[in-house]
């Protein structure tokens, strides 16, 4: 099956070099470009993308509350968002991860860097690095948010009670960057039993995918942020 990518960023000139990396490949084609969020958003809707490149920082509609608008309709369940970020971690990355983003990647990426991002997170995984996931961006979850997101999160802490004992424990681990494969080790089982504890926590838990799984974790204090 062929991925179908927009990209958004308002710079003309870097979103042809990602179009001509992009249709390059045999199994992804960009349908549509948008210099801004709300193009973006309308291209998603009208092209039936799959996976959005999605610059944080557009004039106008910017890529959180593109992010937030395509998360919140369900209709576009299926789409996945990477936001396209100059830092790796700061606080416009954390934003976008609650908004519903699928994980980010930074604007100075390695060509083959970016195709696995568009595949990585069209196979419903999340794209987080090491680094995001086991520090820093830990550190900004943990840290108080608006009122709508401490409503977010009470709700999230009663659903936390829906899960098994297991799923507990794989959530933990998914948190903590680990890939079903590495879980299965860890937990001497197969992956696909591993996967099916992911989906079902995912369902569970309202969450879109495995980068959201990482948010409800360390916002609900299931799993704490590290010291260093």
């Amino acid at each position: 099956m062929t991925i179908r990518v927009v990209l958004a960023d308002d710079q003309a000139l870097l979103r042809s070099a990602f179009r001509i990396l992009v249709d390059s490949e045999p199994d992804m084609e960009v349908v549509g470009e948008a210099s801004d969020g709300a193009e973006a958003v309308r291209l998603v809707r009208e092209r039936g993308a799959e996976v959005v490149l999605m610059d944080i920082r557009m004039p106008g509609t910017d890529g959180l509350a593109a992010t937030r608008e395509i998360s919140a309709d369900p209709a576009l369940d299926g789409v996945r968002v990477v936001m396209l970020t100059t830092f790796e971690v700061d606080e416009y990355v954390v934003r976008s991860l609650r908004a519903g983003a699928s994980g980010f990647l930074g604007k100075g990426a390695e060509p083959d860097e970016m195709l696995s991002a568009i595949r990585v997170v069209a196979s419903g995984e999340a794209l987080l690095s090491p680094a995001a996931t086991k520090g820093l961006i830990a550190k900004f979850l943990s840290q108080p948010d608006s009122s709508d997101g401490a409503a977010g999160r009470g709700r999230d802490i009663e659903r936390l009670g829906a899960l098994t004992g297991r799923e507990r424990e794989v959530l933990v681990l998914v948190a903590g960057g680990l890939s079903n494969d590495e879980i299965a080790d860890r937990l001497e089982v197969s992956p696909l039993t591993v996967k099916t504890h992911v989906n079902r926590a995912m369902a569970k838990l309202g969450a879109r995918d495995r980068a959201q799984l990482v948010v409800i974790a360390y916002e609900t204090g299931l799993v704490r942020p590290r010291a260093d």
